[in-house]
């Protein structure tokens, strides 16, 4: 096959059904398509059409910059309303079953296309993914979407190396290697004896077992950040920091084009644009966070005190979240709206990247997921944090105690607390004015600029990121080849 001929290097992203995976993955997504080659991600199609009907895919494949981002869907074999996917240990096994098969088709069709996938980038939520590329003799790498200091927490968990809480001893502190001491409720609630969610564990350690092999382990942090943690974990096993991955990005996308967002966004920067600089206060708990009703009024109240203007994102209630466990859609205080006024900004979902960059916004109240806490940093926003499970509640820790950037509200959900209207707004004022406010800030600027610098032509994220796209690039002409021989023997 001639050079001219030749199809581009084909790069496949499998990613998890969900925002919190969507965003790093399509950032990653664009990065390399940036670089010149073919991108296709994949997920679910109930999740794809969440993006279609939000507008937030175009015309497919898209160009973007020198390369082009396609999406493939596959179909996990439920109704979009089947309470089975309430329960996160038959959702994982049905992702599995329904997902395993697809991406092992998906490869054959396009090899036989002459697209040949050249290599597959996985999810830690979906560990066959690997399995499926090392059967097609396919390099694997993972995408790991939550910070290496939490990568480092379930590599140790993993191996036994120290003692976690367990069903007898529920409230040990852990040490280890190039991490502060972490409390019993700061190690991701996954990993916790009476934590919610256990599947989600079980799927993240099924990565383990493959950490021996030579794959490589990508992370949307970078080096200035976490130094120690990943300086640690390069000791073990290739950890790429190649984030932040939205600060990265040297070309922006024409208006609704690939947003990534489940949600059609609300307009809501006009109304930023009339308020003074660092004035707004900025709520968003991600896409599946649900407080209580108590502590929306709560909150509420401690906002119309306290004088500030605010951006509040309340996403609707998903219909099968009501009636699997139920909840119910969120209600503000009785003339709650008329006195607020126009301090008030009350949207579905935001575009948070370019809230967070905006001047008017002095903090942001948020649950600590991944995202939103590299965003928050890399766009130099203090915090208020209210973790709830998972790894927010590592997070947390590390957004107040080692990046000098947050003041806590909660500890998460297994403290059962509830933040008063007084409290609230006093954590409002100090993260706002006065002298508290000012080291906050202070610090956060300089994770900004830090972000920026790993960022440019030069910088540590991005020179990983050249040398993935070169790696990738050298391996691509051997794929067409050992898929044939691949497929033979799978079929």
């Amino acid at each position: 096959m001639s050079a001219e001929s030749q199809p581009p290097c084909h790069v496949f992203l499998l990613t998890f059904p969900s925002q919190g995976h969507m965003n790093p993955t399509l950032r990653l997504g664009k990065k390399l398509a940036s670089k010149g080659l073919y991108i296709t991600i994949s997920t679910t199609l109930d999740f794809g059409l969440s993006l279609i009907n939000a507008g937030s895919i175009g015309q497919l494949p898209s160009p973007v910059g020198s390369g082009f981002i396609n999406f493939h869907f596959w179909n996990d074999g439920w109704e979009k309303d089947d309470l089975r996917r309430r329960d996160l240990d038959l959702f994982m096994l049905q992702l599995e079953l329904t997902g395993k098969a697809a991406l092992t088709q998906t490869l054959k069709d396009r090899a036989g296309e002459n697209r040949p996938v050249s290599c597959l980038i996985g999810n830690p939520f979906l560990p066959w993914g690997c399995d499926v590329a090392n059967d097609f003799g396919l390099p694997c790498f993972i995408l790991w979407v939550q910070s290496c200091s939490v990568f480092s927490i379930y590599y140790h968990y993993s191996c036994k190396s120290v003692d976690f809480p367990s069903e007898s001893n529920p409230c040990c502190d852990i040490q280890l290697p190039s991490l502060p001491l972490l409390k019993h409720d700061e190690i991701p609630s996954f990993l916790h004896p009476y934590g919610e969610y256990k599947a989600i564990g079980l799927s993240i350690l099924q990565q383990f077992r493959n950490v021996s092999v030579p794959f490589c382990i990508l992370m949307d942090t970078f080096e200035e950040l976490e130094k120690d943690a990943i300086d640690h974990m390069m000791t073990i096993c290739p950890v790429k920091p190649i984030g932040p991955l939205f600060k990265t990005l040297k070309f922006s996308d024409e208006k609704g084009a690939l947003s990534g967002d489940f949600m059609k966004t609300d307009d809501c920067i006009e109304w930023l644009d009339l308020k003074p600089p660092n004035s707004v206060v900025y709520i968003s708990f991600g896409s599946i966070v649900h407080l209580s009703q108590k502590q929306i009024e709560e909150m509420a109240h401690g906002l119309c005190n306290s004088g500030f203007p605010f951006l509040w994102v309340m996403k609707p209630l998903p219909k099968d979240m009501a009636d699997c466990l139920g909840l119910k859609p969120h209600v503000l205080p009785d003339g709650f709206l008329e006195k607020v006024g126009e301090r008030a900004k009350i949207v579905k979902w935001s575009p948070q990247q370019k809230v967070l960059s905006h001047p008017s916004i002095a903090c942001f109240v948020t649950h600590c997921g991944w995202n939103s806490s590299v965003e928050a940093l890399s766009s130099g926003v203090p915090v208020l944090v209210l973790p709830q499970w998972g790894d927010q509640v590592t997070n947390a820790k590390f957004l107040v105690e080692q990046f000098g950037v947050g003041l806590r509200l909660t500890r998460g959900v297994t403290e059962m607390r509830l933040v008063v209207r007084d409290e609230f707004e006093k954590c409002l004022r100090d993260a706002i004015v006065g002298p508290k406010a000012e080291e906050l800030r202070e610090n956060a600027l300089k994770w900004k600029k830090a972000a920026e610098k790993a960022a440019v032509e030069g910088g540590s994220s991005e020179t990983y990121v050249d040398e993935l796209v070169s790696k990738i690039k050298k391996q691509s002409g051997n794929a067409m080849d050992v898929q044939i021989k691949s497929m033979c023997s799978i079929v």
